[in-house]
C-alpha cells in the first residue's frame, strides 16, 4: 500500500512539473510579442506610418526639412512626401552611417532644389527612383553615385534650366550602369539628350509633354544608332515643315517610337492637329519648297534684268526722245491756240453778228 501511494505521488509532481514548464513558455511567448509590437511602434518615425509587412514606410505632409534619420531596418519602400526637403545631403539615407535595404523611394513634392554629390550613398540595393514635381536648381555630377542597381529614374516635371544642363553630367554609366528607364516628361525639354544616350543599359526615354518642335538629320542619325531605346515623345508642339522630314522617315521606318500614333502637329496652323504619321511625303518635302523659292528668286532677277534694260535703252535714246517729246508739246501748244481763237470768236457777239 505504501509502495502504491508513492507512486502515485511521484506521477503528481511529475505533472505539477509539466504543467508549470509549459505555464512559463506561454507566458514567455506572450511576453516577446507584446515586447516586439512595443519594439516596432517605437520605430516608427514620427508623422509616418509604418506597414512591416509590406516593408512600407509613408511620411507626408511634414514640416522636417530633412530626411527622417530613424528609418526602421526592415524596410524596402519609403515614400516622403509634402515634405520641405530643400536641399539632399551627402548620405542623406545612411542610418548611422550603415547601409540600408531600400529598394523604391518615392520623394515627389517635397520641393528638393539641391542634389549634392553623394545624396543616395548607402542604397546599394534601390531599383527604383522617383524625383518627380519638385524644382531642381542643381545637380551635381555625383548626385547618383552609388546606385549600381538602379533601373527606373523618374525626374518629371522636376527641371529648372540649370539642372537640365547637369543633368548630363550627373547620368553617367560609372553612377547608373543599369539604369533601365528615364522619364523626363514635363520639363520643357527643346530637345532630346543625345549626350547620354550610350548608356549600356536603357531601354526606355520618356520625353512625352515638353517642348520639342524639331529633330533635325543629326539626332535622327543618333535615334538610328540607338536602337534598342524606345522613345515616348507625345505632347510635344512639332512643327511640320521640310526640318522635320528625315524624323519623318525615321518614324515610319523605326519601330522606337510606341506612340508614335499621337505624336500630331502644331505648326503650321494648315496642319494643326494632324498625326505626323498620317501627313504626305510631299508635305515635308523640303525640294518642292526649295524649287518654289529659286523661282521667285528667278522670276525677280528677270524683271530686274527687263527694268535695266528699259533703262539702258531709254539712256541710249535719250536725244531722239527728246526732240520727240519737244515735237509732240509744240503740236499741242499750236493745237491748244487754235482752239483759244475759235473761243475767243465764239465769246464776242459783234463777230457773231458780222457773220450774219
Amino acid at each position: 500500500m505504501r509502495k502504491k501511494m508513492w507512486i502515485f505521488h511521484r506521477v503528481d509532481h511529475s505533472k505539477c512539473f509539466f504543467f508549470i514548464w509549459n505555464q512559463c513558455l506561454y507566458y514567455a511567448a506572450v511576453a516577446c510579442l507584446l515586447f516586439s509590437t512595443v519594439r516596432t511602434d517605437v520605430a516608427c518615425p514620427e508623422d509616418c506610418i509604418c506597414a512591416r509587412d509590406s516593408g512600407t514606410v509613408t511620411c507626408r505632409d511634414g514640416k522636417d526639412t530633412e530626411v527622417p534619420g530613424d528609418i526602421p531596418e526592415w524596410t524596402s519602400t519609403l515614400i516622403l512626401k509634402g515634405r520641405n526637403i530643400s536641399t539632399l545631403q551627402r548620405g542623406a539615407f545612411m542610418s548611422n552611417g550603415t547601409e540600408t535595404e531600400l529598394t523604391t523611394l518615392s520623394l515627389s513634392y517635397n520641393g528638393i532644389r539641391v542634389i549634392e554629390h553623394y545624396a543616395f550613398l548607402g542604397l546599394p540595393r534601390l531599383h527604383l527612383l522617383d524625383l518627380s514635381h519638385n524644382s531642381l536648381e542643381f545637380i551635381s555630377a555625383r548626385a547618383f553615385h552609388g546606385l549600381l542597381e538602379l533601373r527606373s529614374l523618374y525626374l518629371n516635371h522636376s527641371l529648372l534650366p540649370p539642372a537640365t544642363e547637369q543633368l548630363s553630367n550627373a547620368l553617367s554609366t560609372q553612377s547608373l550602369p543599369n539604369l533601365h528607364r528615364l522619364e523626363l516628361a514635363g520639363n520643357m525639354l527643346k530637345h532630346i539628350p543625345q549626350i547620354r544616350l550610350d548608356m549600356h543599359n536603357l531601354h526606355a526615354l520618356v520625353l512625352i509633354n515638353n517642348s520639342i518642335e524639331s529633330i533635325g538629320g543629326d539626332n535622327v542619325t543618333t535615334l538610328y544608332q540607338q536602337r534598342r531605346i524606345r522613345f515616348y515623345l507625345s505632347l510635344n508642339p512639332f512643327r511640320c515643315n521640310c526640318e522635320l522630314e528625315a524624323f519623318y522617315y525615321w518614324l515610319k521606318n523605326s519601330s522606337q517610337c510606341p506612340d508614335a500614333g499621337r505624336l500630331v502637329c502644331s505648326e503650321p496652323e494648315s496642319r494643326r492637329g494632324v498625326p505626323v504619321e498620317t501627313l504626305r511625303e510631299e508635305d515635308l518635302d523640303c525640294m518642292n519648297e526649295n524649287l518654289e523659292a529659286v523661282s521667285y528668286v528667278f522670276l525677280g532677277l528677270v524683271l530686274a534684268l527687263i527694268g535695266v534694260v528699259f533703262l539702258m535703252v531709254l539712256y541710249l535714246n535719250r536725244g531722239g526722245i527728246k526732240r520727240w517729246l519737244n515735237n509732240i508739246r509744240d503740236a499741242c501748244r499750236d493745237q491748244m491756240e487754235v482752239y483759244h481763237y475759235r473761243y475767243e470768236q465764239d465769246s464776242d457777239p459783234r463777230l457773231s453778228n458780222v457773220a450774219v
